[in-house]
This record gives structure tokens, sequence and C-alpha cells, in this order.
């Protein structure tokens, strides 16, 4: 500005002009003003404000070319997700100043955001997102925990492979159906109905399906059926809207083949709003029967033809699940308590209780309790009255032999729960994740890596993939697969920089590889997250019939650092 003023106005004034009249539009956003060097824009979701970020660092660049680099101009950009209060001229409220605040911790060219917007982006999708963890701002009075989001490298597109006996059976992807001019408690009727459709289709035996957290990322947002199918590794994608009519809700749904585009059902179903709400949902069946009537008559005919609770109480669990998987410890005990909550609201439900099981796990493998026998058992109290109200949760039976393999130390009780989990649903991504720990821990390397990448195959996007990551990297870690460890880990810590376990495997991983200084470094990050840990408190933690494996980890950590 100061040394040419008027150029630097003018290309301002075209940006501001560009980004109002073509850039916007397109991303449904709204500028509320200008504040001389900066603006101020409002959109309805977050996925469409990242995108427009992104838009505008490439206008802002194209901007820039024929220039000499010391009269470029770039942007820092800065985004929160709240409420606020808006009239025609202006929005006020605190997230707004907290967005302002957390712009300035961009730099040249880059868009930092908060929490509640890296909980609405999936990193394989949306962009990669970095962890800056918590964050000192000016007029704050607590660390905000910031992400950095930079666009996606081609390379790093998610590509969904397949496993060869999987690829014998079609995979479905269930999308969340889209309401159409519907109040804002309704809003996760779509949602409820493709939960009820996935649970009913996991137990089939002709098709698989992709899991609720990998599809609900996509919920609302415009992609094509072979993008769908791309991104998910699905065969088949079902897809549609609904609208609630007086007491009734009229659902219309289509099946479509991602290989082709070729909408293979349609069908307009109607059914009483309480019918949605129940465990066994008439509409939930006519929407099954539909997908796989109509996958079994297309493939026979392609065979043939070729050579070859509540809408609240759900709304509230995703939040939970969301915050038990946060690495602050503010975060982690607030979705303790959003499960209690539902424990106590809901208490026929056995999804809260499971989810309230794997809180206490986590909790110890974050080092926060000492009493490990006590957290133990009430993990599995939680489990058992989970498993009373409804002995076929395999979501229950899975987080159960979480339990066992790292609270009690019993890989074969928990193989059991395993097992058990995996025979009435082959479907269940959780069981095969925390099968692939219990045979790294018995040195099945081979087993636990195919296990794990099982479970990736089955929520290919799921929000919590970086949990996936670091389980993944232990399952590499137990083959002496040492640069796959490193590289899963390193990712999942790119989302979630704190998570100890991750720590501990990468740290591992770096000392039998010979990265001796970069295996210290991670050792002295540990040890400030968890100042009390020793190489006998962790061999004291470890499963029975583990102690080859877990003495070959505990030299490890020792060369790390890790006192004795």
């Amino acid at each position: 500005m100061q040394a040419n003023e008027a150029d630097v106005i003018d290309r301002w004034r075209r940006f501001v002009n560009e980004v109002r009249t073509q850039v916007l539009p397109l991303h449904g956003g709204r500028l509320v003003k200008s504040l001389g060097d900066g603006l101020l824009l409002e959109f309805e979701s977050v996925p469409p404000a990242v995108t427009c970020a992104r838009a505008m660092h490439g206008l802002m660049a194209r901007g820039n070319v024929g220039r000499a680099h010391d009269s470029w101009m770039s942007l820092r950009i800065g985004a929160h997700l709240a409420d606020v209060v808006a009239d025609e001229l202006d929005i006020y409220g605190s997230g707004v100043n907290l967005a302002a605040r957390i712009a300035t911790l961009a730099g040249p060219d880059e868009t930092v955001v908060s929490c509640e917007v890296r909980d609405q982006l999936v990193p394989e999708l949306d962009g990669d997102v970095e962890d800056l963890g918590g964050c000192y701002l000016k007029h704050w009075s607590e660390p905000v925990h910031a992400f950095r989001v930079r666009p996606l490298l081609p390379s790093t597109r998610p590509v969904v492979s397949r496993d060869p006996a999987m690829s014998l059976e079609p995979m479905v992807a269930v999308i969340p159906f889209e309401g159409r001019s519907v109040a804002p408690s309704d809003e996760f009727v779509g949602e409820l109905i493709a939960d009820g459709v996935i649970a009913r289709l996991s137990r089939s035996k002709s098709v698989r399906v992709i899991s609720r957290l990998s599809t609900s990322v996509l919920r609302a947002r415009a992609r094509s059926t072979s993008e769908l199918g791309s991104l998910l590794g699905a065969t088949f994608v079902a897809s549609g809207s609904y609208r609630i009519v007086g007491d009734h809700v009229v659902l219309m749904v289509e099946l479509a083949d991602a290989r082709t585009q070729h909408v293979m059902w349609a069908e307009s179903l109607t059914s009483r709003f309480r019918d949605v709400l129940q465990v066994e949902s008439s509409l939930v069946d006519s929407v099954c029967t539909g997908i796989v009537d109509a996958i079994t008559v297309g493939e026979l005919r392609r065979a043939q033809s070729s050579p070859l609770p509540t809408i609240e109480g759900f709304s509230l669990q995703l939040a939970g699940i969301a915050l038990i998987h946060r690495s602050s410890r503010k975060d982690f005990d607030r979705g303790r308590e959003i499960l209690e909550h539902l424990v106590d609201r809901y208490p026929r439900a056995p999804e809260p209780r499971a989810w309230l099981a794997k809180w206490y796990v986590l909790r110890v493998s974050m080092g926060f309790v000492e009493n490990l026998a006590e957290e133990a058992e009430r993990a599995l109290e939680h489990t058992r009255r989970a498993l009373d109200v409804s002995p076929e949760c395999t979501l229950a039976l899975a987080m159960e032999g979480f339990v066992y393999c790292h609270m009690f130390g019993d890989l074969n009780g928990a193989d059991a729960r395993l097992d058990q989990a995996l025979e009435l649903n082959p479907n269940e991504s959780l069981a095969w994740l925390y099968r692939c720990v219990t045979q790294g821990f018995r040195g099945e390397g081979a087993s636990a890596v195919a296990s794990a990448e099982r479970a990736v195959q089955l929520s290919p996007l799921d929000p919590l993939r970086h949990y996936y990551d670091a389980l993944a990297a232990s399952a590499a870690l137990s083959v002496g697969n040492l640069g796959r460890a490193i590289e899963l880990a390193t990712r999942s810590l790119r989302s979630n920089r704190n998570h100890l376990p991750t720590l501990r495997a990468l740290a591992i991983a770096q000392v039998e590889s010979g990265a001796a200084e970069e295996a210290l470094r991670t050792g002295e990050r540990i040890l400030e997250l968890d100042p009390g840990l020793t190489v006998r408190g962790y061999l004291a933690r470890g499963p029975k019939g583990a102690e080859a494996t877990r003495m070959r980890y505990a030299a490890a950590l020792r060369e790390a650092g890790i006192p004795a």
C-alpha cells in the first residue's frame, strides 16, 4: 500500500467485486461487509465455505501473475462455526470475533479453522487438515484448538482398493436422504432412515454395505453417482430425499449403479412419522427389499448378458462420538457427559452405552487414570448392559472385545467377542479394526494388516479416520513394515496430534527403522503429555499372551528415551 497506493486499492476493489459477483454465488455465501483490507463472509454450512476460501486464494494468486514477488497480495483466512445475530447490515456475536482472531493464525495463502469447522470436514475429501493444537489468541482467555486446511494434491485423493474376496459381493453406499422444506427439528430424519437401512442391509448375506459414518459425511453434498462410487469404493449408491406431510414421511429413493450411473430402481414410499422412529420400521424394510431385489435382478441380468431413539437423541450421539475422539481433555470429558445423558434418557438404547465403554478404554490409553481395574469394570458394566438390552448389538460386542484386550489384557476373551460380532455382522468395521490389534499382539502380522485394511474398506471416509490410521499403524508395526507404520502414524497425528498410543507406535517404528534422533524427539513429546510413563508401567498394562511383542516394543521405547 505504501509503495503504490492507487494500484493496491484498484486491485483490491476488483478482487472484492469478483468475489461478490462470481465466487460467492457459486458457493452460497453472502458478503456481510468489506473491512477495508478484509471481508466478513457468511455461509449456511461448512463445506461450501471452505471450498470458497480455496477459490478466493486461487483468485488472488491469479492476480499476482506477472508481478514482482514483493508486490504480491495474499489472503489469510479464518473460519468458525457459530450461531450469530444477523440483520441486513451486519452479523454479531462472539463467534464473529473468534473467526477474526483465528484468521491471525494463518500465514499468507493459508486457511485456519476452528475445531467446530474441522468436525464438519472430511480430511481426505475437503482438504489436507493439519492439527495446530491449542493456540492462544488476543483477548481470548483459553487456548483455541485450531487446524490448518490446505488443498488436496491429486496424489493424496482417497483411492479405495477392494479386497478380492470382498469384490465378489456388491458394495452398497446409502447416502443420508435430503430434507425438502423441513423444520430444523426434522433435519436428521434422512440420516435416521439411512442408518436403519444400513443396519438392516449389513445383515444381508448377498450385499456388503459401507458404514454410516463414512456415508453421512456426504450428506447434502452434490456428487455424481460415479464420484460417490469412486470415493467410497461402492458398486451401488442409494440416495434420495424426503418431505414431512402432516404426520407422514414421504420418501423418494433411488438406487443407481456407480459404474454406469444407470438408475436401477426408484420408488416413492409413504409412512407414518412414528414408524421411522421404530427399531423395526416398515419404511426401512421396504427400502431394503427394493435395494436387494434390484441388485439381485440387475447382477443376474449382467451375468447373463456379459461374457464375463428420537431425532434429538440421534443428533446428540453424533456429537458425543466426535468429542470422545478428540485429544483435548475438556472435549473428551464433554463427550462422556453427552453419552451419559443419552444413557439416562434412553435406557433401552444399546449404542450410547457401547460408546461410553469405549470412552473408558480411551481414557486409559491416554493415561488419564490410575486405577485400571476399577475403570475396566465400569467399561464392562456398560457393554454388558448394552447387550442385556440388545444381545445382537455388534457395536457393543466389538467394544467389549476392545475392553478385554486393552483393559483386562485377555486376548482370548477379546477374540471371542470380536468373532461373535463379525458372525452377526461381517460388515462391522470396528470389529475388524479391533481384531487387527489382537492379531498384532499375537505376532500375526499379516492377518493384522489384512484386518486393518478390511476395516478401512468398510469405512473409507470415516470422520474418525485418524483412529483407523492409528490402529493400522500398529498393525503395520507388528509385521515389521516400518515405513508404512511411520506413514500411517504421521498421517493420524496430523489430525489428532496428541494421541498417545499413536505417538508410542511412531516412536517404536522410528527406533526400529534407525531414525534415532526422530525417535528421541517423539519420546520427549510423549513424556510431555504423559510425564509418569515408564517402560515398566507400559508392560504392566499389556495383554497376556503378547509378551514377545510387548518386550520388543518396550526395548524400542527405552531407546526413545522413556525411563525404565
